[in-house]
């Protein structure tokens, strides 16, 4: 029997007791995890295609521990223009066994339903009393607008330099109001997860801000060999 189940944003064909690598995942060595999205089964006799998804199955799994996958080398380079780029990248990775596949009943994980917003109800204004009618007064000159000065733009920082930080989680961060290193070392790990939620993997932003700092002081040796030491932005 063998199933094909989306985990971490990826798909897998999975069997009992088969050892899969996933994207990094939050549930700590040791502890079960279930994968509802069941989009295929084969039990050997009978194959059953969800639309998109396999309504009751799920694939159950257990964490062996987190690792690093091998090093991929980035290169750019733009012809004629003198422009070279070399980084590298180890993609953060979770090691699963599959214990069992789970045809019919089990239960999905349901979103709780937000609350309905409710229209403030309309005050009637109550009937205008005119006032007895005074002589007319010289008009007053309309004082001139003030001239506001224009909003300051804050150059952005390229916080990709930060360990753990990809092109759309700067962008995110940049729309969020953190645009520079210096803004980035004042906020908490808590409100940085909250911002980028919506960016697809698991990030570790716990040392984030520490490289922030010492990106914004300007001490690129030591944040450099710090960074040789992290595992995707975790110490």
């Amino acid at each position: 029997m063998y199933a094909i189940v989306e985990m971490a944003g990826q798909q897998f064909k999975v069997a009992k007791d088969q050892k899969v690598y996933v994207h990094r995942l939050q549930t700590e060595e040791g502890k079960k995890v279930t994968f509802d999205n069941v989009l295929l089964l084969d039990d050997g006799k009978n194959i059953t295609i969800g639309a998109p998804a396999i309504d009751g199955a799920a694939v159950e799994a257990k964490v062996i521990k987190h690792l690093r996958g091998d090093k991929v080398i980035v290169f750019h380079k733009k012809r004629r223009k003198g422009y070279r780029k070399k980084n590298g990248h180890r993609q953060s990775l979770t090691e699963i066994v599959i214990e069992s596949i789970v045809a019919k009943g089990a239960k999905k994980a349901t979103k709780a339903a937000s609350p309905k917003k409710v229209a403030p109800k309309k005050e009637v204004a109550a009937p205008k009393v005119e006032a007895p009618k005074a002589k007319a007064a010289a008009p007053k000159k309309e004082a001139a607008p003030k001239k506001t000065a224009a909003p300051k733009t804050v150059k952005a920082d390229d916080l990709k330099k930060i360990e753990g930080i990809g092109p759309k989680i700067a962008i995110t961060l940049i729309e969020a109001g953190i645009a520079t290193f210096a803004d980035l070392a004042k906020a908490k790990p808590a409100k940085i997860s909250e911002i980028i939620t919506e960016v697809r993997g698991n990030h570790v932003t716990d040392t984030w801000p520490a490289q922030a700092k010492l990106a914004a002081n300007g001490k690129w040796d030591e944040l450099k060999k710090w960074q040789d030491e992290l595992d995707g932005g975790k110490a």
